[in-house]
């Protein structure tokens, strides 16, 4: 059976506590570090090596999200914030947080959370999806990775869909192939990059020309350099 280490940061030590008591019911987590403010946690990272860090966002000096940039993302452990109020929350999962609790966290809750780390720390890439926050004219939204069929570029932005509805991203497509390649996307030519398990079918256009067909109905050619590597990439 696996063990993983946990570092707890938070600022309080009531908080810290809590955490730990939720911790006991999940015997395949152990804590090993515990941390009052950011400079703590970046020292622990490196010391005691955790797999997952509960991470307070308002600590004294370095934030929770000053953290992260200081690490970078993929330097990072499997993160779970850790917060007193609500509106951080498409921030954090933008910083590609696994999770998002608001104190006090019911053990319903809790449990939920460690059924996704568990999952992630197993090598479930749908564990992991970070999801993209996107502005909307009713404000921002998060839209997880596997409900995107395909991502078009745009000049500088992007263009995510979800079915027939369309969302910009004021970030290019190479960029968001960095992002996003992990979790089953790839390129179907120079500006369209296909989940897929979007795709419902390999279709042959004129000329022998390779299309992939989406389950939103979408036909979208893939490039004769892209056809051999994005074939096998569906099939596999």
């Amino acid at each position: 059976m696996s063990e993983w280490g946990v570092l707890i940061a938070d600022d309080e030590p009531a908080a810290r506590r809590g955490v730990k008591q939720l911790l006991s019911a999940f015997p395949d987590f152990r804590v090993v570090a515990e941390c009052r403010n950011g400079s703590e946690v970046l020292a622990a990272l490196d010391t005691a090596k955790p797999q997952v860090v509960f991470l307070d966002i308002q600590m004294p000096g370095i934030d929770g999200f000053e953290v992260i940039r200081k690490r970078t993302p993929d330097r990072m452990p499997t993160v779970v914030f850790l917060t007193a109020y609500d509106q951080h929350a498409l921030k954090a999962f933008d910083a590609q947080a696994l999770d998002y609790l608001v104190k006090p966290v019911s053990e319903t809750r809790f449990a939920a959370t460690m059924k996704r780390v568990t999952r992630a720390l197993r090598g479930d890439a749908a564990a992991r999806d970070p999801g993209i926050v996107v502005t909307t004219s009713r404000g921002s939204t998060l839209l997880r990775l596997h409900e995107i069929d395909w991502i078009e570029s745009a000049d500088n932005y992007s263009k995510l869909w979800v079915g027939s509805r369309s969302y910009l991203l004021r970030e290019s497509l190479d960029a968001l192939e960095r992002r996003v390649k992990a979790n089953g996307f790839a390129r179907a030519h120079r500006q369209a990059l296909v989940r897929l398990d979007a795709v419902r079918e390999l279709a042959r256009g004129p000329g022998g020309s390779l299309i992939a067909v989406l389950t939103s109905g979408v036909r979208i050619p893939v490039s004769r350099r892209k056809r051999a590597r994005f074939a096998s990439a569906v099939r596999s």
